[in-house]
């Protein structure tokens, strides 16, 4: 069926002739900052510019397009492609799926992934370090992270930096296995960031935020068409974020910038070409994090501002990302996609990591460890793929089917200080005033390449009209090569994961379904016999109820869910002085509900419970540092009486952990609620000022117990931020 084409982000019906030209871009962001000065600003279309509206451009085609959620005000979206590459909304996808959208972020200022994250259904975050994170999905490590669908699992298994959202319009979480796009990996969830798009009507937004602890941010994002006939658009969109902490010696800093242009060469051809940068420059980072018990086995307890971080100390990381999408329409019926991404992410440090375990009365007992430490990882990946409708039996069914080749190369050196083991003094009133040591202790490091080679094919079956049956499987071949801190990083593994799922319409509003995934990981340990061990394998089964409510603005899940992770190595011992390893199995199973969207007119929602429990193959608990229940909930209304007033409120919640340290030491953290709000005002219908607190109560908890060391999390903290949008 002819359809009009509407560019892949574009929520604009028309398209004018009268629109700024916007070239070069460098003239659009300075629109952007100056515009409330402008007289246009304050113009709205007469009947002659609509009159001279450019026709509409009209192809013929089902693209699998991401609906953009800018604009829209809504905690939810209609469609979602991230778990099948299928077209399928919310309620037709088998399986769990979180959306985070762009209002959502808005509202509660969740500039970087960690704040995400943190209030997504079930979904914890492990911030070990000051910029380094670990992410857990129903109890495993979440190392899957896609840009619009593409993307290879981490090369270390956490995120190093600090990944801002300025640039994404939304954020998909898959929970469970998501073996057909993600092959390789942990059955925890694939987090897939949606990058904004450029629109064709002439808009621009610029916000200044003011924070606690001297934290300043400027955002501009200007989008527009770039000639008369409104065939190229592009957009760009830039941050800058800098400050101090409640850390001492700790003072991070961002910039971002992202670019990118969309041109219509045909009536069913589309090329879309963008770059990302960002790069971040925290000095006074921690390597490692303070101690959590003294000799004697009792708790430390520090000083929310405690660090161990000398003032020399720093953690730098960039990230680039280019990318490039050839977008064709094929009949009324097919699309034909190919993406070429090139990704490099660097890292330069100079760092310093304490250890020892502390005496209670003097706090003496630790020691120095400092590195100098550099990292180099390049990515370059290529996706190309096709779907569309084909009929059988008398009836329409849809299908996609792709190919994906990546190769990653990673390489590290740690340049040892002069000087490790050195006595320190105690951590209470300590500046962090150790010597810069000469790095010239030792040297050691990393130099490995991955290499994915990847055929999918996933089809929507029409059984009936209310009954729908999904079926996938991906064929990947892995390969590495080289070695880590001299230990061999060699591994090859070739497996086929399938993907199964069946969704029974209830009532138009109303479905039912089950879904197994699953998915595998390559490993190059050894097992005690000096073979290589087997691929990790994992796998999900879920059963779940979904619903669509207030006209397909508010979605509702209800699953129960039981993952598998079979043989992920764990050091079992010593031949010598080298390390052999063992496969070790972990099960998961639990129930979670998740609802987003609008409750009423101007109140949404997002909130989602998990309660599950992790056993190991001794059918004891495992992973005790995860949270077993977790409540997120974010929600805002607009006040009727006060129709430009918005206010807000979130809550995470989650029970008590614990870390068994052997010896009869065992770390223990409380259940903890976390209070943070918002309230916005509207000005006019182009400046607004949002003010938001967090951590309201100011509650003192520890950020992890991931590791054997941890530091505490941000106190209250406020912001207040001054927008304008044209």
């Amino acid at each position: 069926m002819a359809q009009r084409f509407t560019p892949l982000s574009d929520s604009c019906d028309t398209y004018s002739t009268d629109l700024p030209r916007l070239r070069p871009m460098a003239w659009a962001l300075s629109v952007a900052l100056l515009a409330p000065v402008m007289s246009f600003a304050q113009q709205t279309p007469t009947d002659k510019d609509q009159a001279s509206a450019l026709p509409e451009v009209v192809v013929k085609g089902t693209a699998v397009t991401e609906a953009n959620t800018e604009k829209t005000g809504a905690y939810t979206t209609r469609k979602s492609s991230s778990a099948t590459r299928l077209d399928l909304s919310l309620r037709e996808t088998p399986q769990s799926v979180s959306v985070v959208t762009r209002a959502r972020m808005d509202d509660f200022k969740q500039v970087n992934i960690n704040e995400v994250l943190a209030n997504t259904t079930g979904v914890s975050v492990e911030k070990v370090e000051t910029d380094r994170t670990y992410y857990m999905a129903r109890g495993f490590d979440i190392t899957n992270f896609q840009y619009d669908g593409m993307g290879v699992p981490f090369t270390s298994g956490n995120v190093a930096g600090d990944i801002d959202t300025a640039i994404y319009d939304r954020i998909d979480i898959v929970r469970g296995a998501n073996g057909l796009m993600s092959a390789t990996g942990n059955p925890s969830a694939t987090v897939n960031f949606i990058r904004k798009r450029p629109t064709y009507q002439f808009q621009a937004n610029a916000g200044l935020t003011l924070s606690s602890w001297n934290t300043r941010r400027l955002d501009a994002d200007v989008s527009g068409a770039l000639n008369k006939a409104g065939t190229v658009a592009a957009r760009v969109v830039v941050a800058r974020q800098a400050g101090d902490s409640y850390l001492d010696r700790y003072s991070p800093e961002k910039k971002v910038a992202y670019g990118v242009v969309e041109a219509i060469l045909s009536d069913t051809t589309l090329l879309t070409v963008g770059h990302a940068h960002q790069k971040s420059e925290a000095k006074g980072g921690m390597w490692g994090a303070l101690p959590l018990y003294f000799t004697d086995g009792s708790p430390t307890n520090f000083s929310n501002s405690t660090s161990t971080a000398t003032d020399w100390a720093r953690w730098n990381t960039q990230d680039d990302r280019s990318f490039a999408e050839l977008n064709q329409q094929i009949g009324s019926d097919w699309q034909v996609k190919a993406v070429l991404s090139h990704n490099k992410a660097k890292i330069n440090s100079k760092l310093f990591y304490v250890y020892g375990t502390p005496d209670r009365k003097t706090g003496l007992g630790l020691k120095s460890y400092p590195s100098l430490y550099d990292s180099d990882n390049t990515q370059t990946l290529f996706d190309l793929y096709a779907s569309g409708k084909f009929t059988l039996a008398g009836r329409v069914h849809d299908v996609s089917l792709g190919v994906n080749w990546s190769k990653s190369t990673f390489s590290d050196i740690s340049h040892y200080g002069a000087g490790i083991g050195t006595d320190l003094p105690a951590l209470n009133g300590w500046k962090g005033n150790y010597p810069e040591p000469a790095f010239n202790a030792f040297t050691d490091g990393s130099s490995y390449e991955d290499k994915r080679q990847t055929f999918y094919v996933a089809s929507r079956f029409s059984l009936a009209d209310p009954l729908k049956l999904i079926v996938g499987a991906n064929l990947t071949k892995a390969d590495s090569t080289g070695s880590s801190y001299g230990v061999s990083s060699v591994k090859s593994a070739r497996e086929t994961t399938p993907y199964i799922g069946l969704v029974y319409e209830i009532t138009p509003t109303m479905s039912a379904y089950a879904s197994h995934t699953e998915i595998f990981n390559p490993q190059s340990e050894i097992d005690a016999k000096g073979r290589t061990l087997d691929p990790l394998k994992g796998k999900s089964n879920e059963l779940g109820l979904k619903a669509e409510l207030m006209d397909r603005k508010l979605n509702l899940s209800a699953a129960v869910f039981k993952i598998a992770q079979n043989n992920a190595a764990e050091q079992a011992g010593y031949i010598g002085t080298k390390a052999f390893y063992k496969g070790i199995n972990a099960e998961s199973q639990g129930v979670e509900f998740d609802a987003s969207g609008e409750l009423s007119s101007g109140w949404n929602v997002s909130a989602g419970y998990t309660q599950m429990r992790i056993k190991g193959d001794d059918g004891k608990d495992t992973k005790t540092y995860v949270p077993r229940k977790l409540l997120r909930v974010s929600t805002t209304y607009q006040v009727p009486a006060l129709n430009k007033l918005k206010v807000g409120a979130s809550v995470n919640w989650q029970d008590a952990i614990f870390r068994d340290e052997g010896d009869g030491v065992i770390i223990r953290q409380d259940s903890r609620a976390i209070l943070n709000l918002m309230a916005r005002y509207d000005f006019s219908q182009n400046l607004s000022v949002t003010a938001n607190l967090n951590n309201a109560t100011d509650k003192k908890y520890l950020s992890s117990l991931y590791w054997s060391q941890a530091y505490y999390a941000a106190p209250r903290n406020a912001s207040i931020s001054v927008n304008w949008k044209y």
